[in-house]
């Protein structure tokens, strides 16, 4: 990559990669730095997104194919790269806001090193189409709000709040003294399906192979199980992550109510 080009996106800065998360990117407050569009490239959701980029007085420029490989590190960008400042993180307070705005008890997801940006992605994905009111991950050993993550998301990224804490016990401890009851995920537990989540409630996923670290595991106010009866006993972290915060949403938004 030239200068020219590494200079093209703020210091510390990002790319929002593929046709969906880069219209959400500039359809949101975030600070743009430019819109990269492939040349020759004929899409009309990218037409759309040169046309709202350029209401905004956002700077577009149309480059060839094998400039967004570069800028991209060849990601699958579908023509579309747009340069952005580095994602910000909230506070705790933040999410509290969230919840306390939609005059609904707390709901947050807490990721304990979780290590994929695709799991991170999926799962934020998940969390704001079941209204979670934010997501708190840890800062070291774990994925932060990288650009995959954003593309995996689909434009979740934009509407779901995260939190980065630097001691995920200590944040625990916390928000259980705010008034939250606190849920983890075993092979031994309570079925997830009798969860109530109708309260302030956070909801732990483990790590990808470890599952939830043994001090954090200690915090836990009850643990809940997926039962499963194939060959397979365990499930990708987003996959069990979604059918929990489904579980969380139904009882928290039974039918006809």
């Amino acid at each position: 990559m030239s200068n020219n080009e590494q200079n093209q996106t703020p210091e510390n800065g990002d790319f929002v990669i593929g046709r969906h998360p880069a219209m959400a990117a500039i359809k949101s407050d975030q600070q743009i730095n430019k819109v990269f569009i492939q040349s020759g490239l004929q899409a009309d959701v990218l037409n759309d997104i040169a046309k709202i980029a350029k209401k905004r007085n956002l700077i577009v420029q149309y480059v060839p194919k094998q400039k967004l490989d570069r800028l991209t590190d060849n990601a699958n960008h579908q023509g579309v790269a747009v340069g952005v400042a580095a994602f910000e993180y909230a506070t705790i307070d933040d999410l509290f806001a969230v919840a306390k705005e939609r005059n609904e008890a707390p709901f947050f997801l807490i990721l304990d090193n979780i290590e994929d940006p695709h799991n991170l992605g999926s799962i934020m994905r998940t969390a704001d189409a079941a209204g979670a009111h934010g997501i708190i991950i840890p800062k070291r050993r774990a994925v932060g709000l990288t650009s995959t993550v954003a593309k995996t998301s689909t434009g979740a990224i934009e509407h779901v709040k995260v939190a980065r804490v630097t001691n995920l016990v200590q944040t625990v401890k916390q928000l259980q003294e705010a008034g939250l009851w606190i849920f983890g995920t075993d092979m031994n537990g309570t079925d997830y399906r009798q969860w109530d989540a109708s309260g302030a409630v956070g909801l732990i996923i483990g790590n990808e192979g470890k599952g939830i670290s043994p001090l954090l595991k200690k915090s836990v106010d009850e643990m809940l199980t997926i039962p499963m009866i194939g060959h397979v006993q365990s499930l990708n972290a987003s996959v069990a992550a979604s059918l929990l915060i489904y579980q969380g949403y139904t009882s928290r938004h039974p039918l006809g109510k």
